[in-house]
């Protein structure tokens, strides 16, 4: 059953590990991998990572990219979204510490806030607009 536009929207805003997906060239199947998102109802998506990543120079080419979200408890839910990139930023340690307080315990925020910025280099903050979406909720199955 597809979820309603409220629940898609607020599920995807929950802290799920996205699939991010993005084609990657003639000949070479999408550019799959897992990612920490942010996102809140209404508005648009945004990721974070290297400046100089194979995913960044492929989203840049692309102009757009696709997140998966799912679930397996209490109900088979999932929500997949797809839009163009309206802007690429650095990232800053604002924006690390923003992403990192949505996945992490807050007691591990500062550590890993401190690792990430001393050995993950430049970022870049690459912001989406959903466009298109495809839901379910395939209940207890």
């Amino acid at each position: 059953m597809a979820l309603t536009r409220e629940q898609r929207e607020q599920f995807l805003a929950e802290p799920h590990v996205a699939a991010l997906a993005v084609d990657a060239g003639e000949g070479r199947a999408p550019l799959a991998l897992p990612i920490w998102y942010q996102y809140t109802p209404g508005g648009d998506i945004w990721i974070m990572t290297g400046r100089d990543s194979r995913k960044h120079e492929l989203i840049r080419a692309a102009g757009r990219f696709s997140l998966l979200v799912d679930r397996v408890e209490p109900t088979l839910r999932y929500v997949s979204v797809e839009g163009p990139v309206l802007d690429t930023v650095p990232g800053t340690l604002e924006h690390l510490r923003e992403i990192s307080a949505r996945y992490l315990p807050a007691e591990k925020v500062d550590g890993y806030v401190e690792f990430a910025s001393k050995n993950h280099g430049d970022q870049v903050i690459i912001r989406m607009r959903p466009e298109r979406w495809v839901t379910s909720d395939l209940g207890t199955v």
